[in-house]
Formats: structure tokens, C-alpha cells, sequence
């Protein structure tokens, strides 16, 4: 069944308005393309989505609103009806029409996630997409829409490549604020030992099961609820922590009582003008800073403890 599509381009300034009259034209089959946030958003939700890099780069101040019209229904009507309203509304705005297919409108969306190649031995790729890429890479599946992180944000792309760089075989690993338990999957299919992965949030604890399933490494893979490090007695060789720098100084005095001789704590989610309060707040914990990574605007930070300072 062939539906009508009609492509509404505006200013991005225009939504709001705009997207209401759309929805009022037809109550259903409309979805947008805004990208005025979309790094902004991507952060706050994070990550839930594995995103194309043309969406990064697309012209943050236009935006399309597709209308998806049912061949039942009269889409000239909807047509006139859509235009006096823009236009009444002062909104300047160019329509092109054309048709698509239903199955296809429900899954447009699956177009803009492709598999993403991360550092030099992951590649995160959505599970209804195939990697055609180096065979030398592990795969990790993850799906949009999962829980906080999967591999678009700079924040969780750093942290895979710093990650990568500390793995070594059998190591255990800690990941303090799991959210969608991408580090922690990642750190098993690079090579880690056991993985425990610890989230405040019940319903990302359950996502990252489901994560870890996926990818069949569940049994090495494991996750709780928990704030912090709360509950955990275990030491681990790598304790590893996306999120943001006010947690992460919340968190250091308790990574060295559980980090193993010779471990290393990697922090990220941190962006640049709070690293120097962080290296500090490290340094008078009794850590030496091994090294710092910087992408758009965030940063890792790899810190293990002195010789000789006594936890």
C-alpha cells in the first residue's frame, strides 16, 4: 500500500509550530528532521544512538517534517490545508510530494544508524545492520533507543579507544554507571576477563543484561544496581567511569580501595575546563596521571596509583 509523502522543509526555528500544524493536517505518519540539538541531544540521551556522521554535519538550521497520508484519505486536501496554515502562520516553508511504500515510511528511520568503527579493533553496529568491514574487528551489537550509550558521542567513542589501549587478556573490569553496558560488553569482546558493570538505574541494569546477551557474552558480563561502587568489595585490574566530572570526584576516593595493584582508572564524560580540578582532586588521591585524551571538547583520563602510596 502506497502511502502519499509530503516533505515539509523550514527554518529550524519553526518547529514547534510548524510541526503542530503537520500534526493537525494528519494525526498520524509524522516524524521530523531537526538536527538544531542534535550533539546536545545525543549527550543527553546518548547516547542511545548509533548516528551517521552525515547527521553531525547536516545544516543545523533547516529542518524537514514528513507527513505520511493514507491513500484512503485525500492527500490534496491535506495538501491545501497544510499550506494556508503555514502560511497564516507567517512561516516560510516549500512542500515536494511523492509517494512511499508503508513498510518503508515505518523504517526510515533505520537508515540514518550504521555501523561505526571505533579505534582499531571494535566496530558498534546496530542489529539490523551488517558489517562488510575488516574481519579483525570485534563486533558489538547495540540498538538506538537502548539506554545511555552507544558509541556516537564523543564522550563514549574516547572512552572505547582509551579502553582498548589498558585491556589485557583475562584483566577484570569494573564500569561504574553502566547505563547501556556498551564499555563493559566492549571490554570483554577485547579481551577482559570477568566484567562487572554497576548503574543506579534499575531499568539500565536491564537494558545491559539484554546488551550483553545480544552479544553473547553474558556469561562473563554481569551487572547490579547499585549508586557508585556501592556493594562492590571486589578489586579489579581496570575500573572505568563515563560520566560526568561532579560524579567523578564523587567517585575517586573509593576507585583506589578497589582497584588492584598496578590497576588503572580511566575516567571520561569529562569535558576540558573541568580536567585540570579533576587531575588534582587524582594526584591528591594518591594517583599518577598516565595520560589524557581530548575529542570535541571532552576528555579520558588514565590515572593509576603512586608507588608507595598506601590506600
Amino acid at each position: 500500500m502506497d502511502f502519499t509523502e509530503l516533505k515539509v522543509a523550514i527554518s529550524s526555528s519553526d518547529v514547534e509550530i510548524a510541526s503542530a500544524i503537520c500534526h493537525m493536517t494528519v494525526p498520524y505518519g509524522v516524524y521530523i528532521e531537526d538536527y538544531s540539538d542534535i550533539i546536545e541531544g545525543v549527550q543527553e540521551i546518548s547516547g542511545t544512538t548509533i548516528i551517521d556522521e552525515a547527521l553531525l554535519t547536516a545544516d543545523r538550521t533547516k529542518a524537514v517534517i514528513h507527513i505520511y497520508i493514507n491513500p484512503e484519505e485525500n492527500p490534496n486536501e491535506a495538501l491545501d490545508y497544510l499550506r494556508e496554515h503555514l502560511s497564516a502562520a507567517g512561516i516560510v516553508h516549500e512542500v515536494d510530494s511523492g509517494f512511499v511504500r508503508e513498510e518503508d515510511w515505518a523504517n526510515n528511520w533505520k537508515a540514518y544508524f550504521k555501523p561505526i568503527e571505533v579505534g582499531n579493533r571494535l566496530v558498534v553496529c546496530p542489529t539490523w545492520e551488517e558489517y562488510k568491514g575488516s574481519d579483525a574487528r570485534e563486533i558489538l551489537h547495540i540498538d538506538p533507543g537502548s539506554a545511555f550509550g552507544t558509541g556516537t558521542h564523543a564522550t563514549t567513542r574516547l572512552c572505547l579507544e582509551t579502553l582498548e589501549k589498558y585491556i589485557f587478556p583475562d584483566c577484570s573490569v569494573l564500569d561504574v554507571g553502566t547505563g547501556s553496558g556498551i564499555l563493559a560488553i566492549a571490554a570483554r569482546l577485547l579481551g577482559a576477563g570477568m566484567v562487572y558493570g554497576i548503574d543506579i538505574d534499575k531499568m539500565a541494569v536491564k537494558v545491559a543484561a539484554q546488551n550483553a546477551a545480544q552479544n553473547s557474552v553474558q556469561d562473563a558480563v554481569t551487572f547490579g544496581v547499585g549508586n557508585l561502587t556501592e556493594g562492590v568489595d571486589a578489586r579489579y585490574n581496570i575500573i572505568v567511569a563515563n560520566i560526568v566530572a561532579d560524579v567523578v570526584e564523587i567517585l575517586v576516593p573509593d576507585v583506589a580501595a578497589r582497584l588492584r595493584e598496578n590497576g588503572f582508572f580511566i575516567a571520561c564524560g569529562i569535558i576540558d575546563s573541568r580536567v585540570p580540578g579533576i587531575v588534582k582532586m587524582l594526584k591528591e588521591a594518591g594517583f599518577d596521571i598516565i595520560e589524557e585524551e581530548h575529542q570535541e571538547g571532552w576528555a579520558a583520563i588514565v590515572a593509576k596509583i603512586s608507588e608507595g602510596y598506601e590506600c
